[in-house]
């Protein structure tokens, strides 16, 4: 997946996410860069995909996090047969 999206453009995305050094930043960044429903689908996803690794239902993380089951389910492939992109942010910001 990640050679599908890889070129110059999303080279150049990846190190300014890595760039940033504070949630203050990340804020300022994101602000900048996506609308305010993007921003909150994204946190979404992190919310279902962590209530996921907790074995918590579809049905719960609908209820709490207003996404549709095919987004989670989606979340879900991801962390399963993905690029261990959310495990490995969801460990770092648990410790």
């Amino acid at each position: 997946m990640i050679d599908r999206i890889k070129d110059a453009n999303t080279d150049k995305l990846a190190a300014a996410l890595v760039s940033v050094r504070t949630v203050d930043e990340a804020y300022r960044f994101l602000s900048d860069l996506c609308t305010i429903s993007e921003i909150t689908e994204m946190s979404k996803r992190l919310t279902a995909a962590e209530m996921l690794r907790e074995g918590n239902t579809y049905n719960e993380i609908a209820e709490k996090t207003h996404l549709s089951t095919a987004t989670i389910t989606r979340v879900n492939r991801a962390l399963r047969y993905g690029s261990d992109g959310y495990s490995m942010v969801l460990d770092r910001i648990s410790q």
